[in-house]
């Protein structure tokens, strides 16, 4: 299958326009369906024209090969491809409603909500998820992490995995993590993704978080038009690489106040329509004490419903389960409180003696010196 995809198994692309192309980060047939004929007039330098016929050229061999549908198919096709497309189960219940059975291959998930509402708790969680066998609910995958505000913890892989009965040595192998430190870095990472996405088997795509070095980069609404453009890249370009490559992605989103709303929330995801138009699954988080709720917000299918979920030792989980181990761990303290409360009794039982005898010398001491005090004014 790799020899298929090679660039030179095209017709019309020889050595020179190879070379070229490799040179520019487009490596097999698959990238050149990624990038797109202007994407891929840009960065080479080739005529749009030769650039259109190259790509085009991609995309029947892929549609020969099977990994592409073809340009015109029934809408009975389509459906049976969808009944067989791969689900990701996020482990709870709950969360597995809202997304009706998980987390979607060859689509785009946006997780958005204010700093602390679960979204990087999410990610790690999907992360291990994934990983699991297809009749466990996983995908048997690997996953690509990209990292843009240092928030990987492979800690917390290690504790998700042990609470899913996985190895968590193997599960932390099969996660490659890319630290970007810019939002060029950032694209880029995203643009030279599609040997690595084959060589490994991934099959989930994390960008935690997708929007935030670009919202700390172009500052002011000067740079508003250039940084959208900027990020219509980067969203598209993963959304295509979902589809491409058969693999979940999900996206984690910032959150701004619009001051002009003065009822219901006034948070609003950061990116503005770029962002929400590409997205195929919006899901919104919100704090609940300590609880979290998670809002459906758009979908081409789903029913836009509310569900609560909770963190834990496992990542996301369904709220009996953080209520079980509250009640456990509430009946353990008792038990102690009680035991320690009894060992207190006993041992101020056992210091009563000695203080009564001791009262009991010290009225005799008292009872014996009382005469010599007496006299001592008699002497004077």
């Amino acid at each position: 299958m790799v020899e298929d995809l090679r660039l030179d198994s095209l017709e019309g692309v020889g050595p020179v326009t190879t070379r070229k192309l490799s040179d520019a980060g487009v490596h097999n047939i698959m990238d050149l369906i990624v990038r797109g004929p202007v994407e891929i007039a840009e960065i080479t330098g080739m005529e749009k024209d030769t650039a259109e016929k190259i790509v085009n050229k991609a995309r029947q061999h892929l549609v020969e090969g099977g990994l592409l549908a073809k340009d015109f198919v029934s809408a009975s096709e389509i459906y049976k491809h969808r009944q067989s497309i791969g689900k990701i189960t996020t482990g709870t219940n709950c969360l597995d409603t809202l997304f009706d059975g998980g987390i979607e291959t060859q689509a785009l998930t946006e997780v958005y909500g204010e700093f602390g509402c679960g979204k990087t708790q999410f990610a790690h969680t999907m992360s291990v998820m994934v990983q699991k066998p297809k009749e466990e609910g996983g995908l048997n995958g690997s996953v690509l992490y990209i990292d843009t505000e240092n928030t990987f913890r492979p800690e917390r892989i290690v504790s998700i995995a042990q609470a899913h009965g996985m190895d968590p040595e193997k599960v932390l192998d099969r996660i490659i993590v890319a630290r970007a430190y810019n939002s060029a870095h950032q694209t880029l990472i995203l643009e030279e993704a599609g040997p690595v996405i084959e060589e490994n088997n991934v099959k989930l795509i994390v960008a935690d978080s997708a929007v935030g070095l670009f919202r700390s980069e172009y500052l002011g609404r000067g740079t508003l038009s250039n940084r959208q453009q900027k990020l219509n890249h980067f969203v598209h370009l993963l959304s295509r690489i979902a589809e491409t490559y058969n693999c979940a992605a999900i996206a984690t989103n910032q959150v701004m106040a619009s001051p002009d709303v003065f009822f219901g929330d006034p948070t609003r995801p950061i990116g503005g329509n770029v962002v929400a138009h590409t997205s195929t699954y919006r899901i919104y988080f919100k704090k609940s004490g300590k609880k979290r709720i998670a809002r459906m917000v758009d979908s081409p299918h789903h029913p836009e419903e509310e569900v609560i979920f909770a963190l834990g030792e496992a990542g996301v989980i369904d709220p009996e389960d953080a209520e079980k181990k509250t009640k456990k761990t509430t009946k353990k303290a008792t038990s102690k409180k009680a035991a320690d409360s009894d060992e207190e009794t006993v041992e101020s039982v056992e210091v009563e003696t000695p203080a009564e005898s001791s009262d009991a010398d010290t009225t005799v001491e008292s009872a014996t010196e009382a005469p010599d005090d007496e006299s001592e004014p008699q002497e004077e």
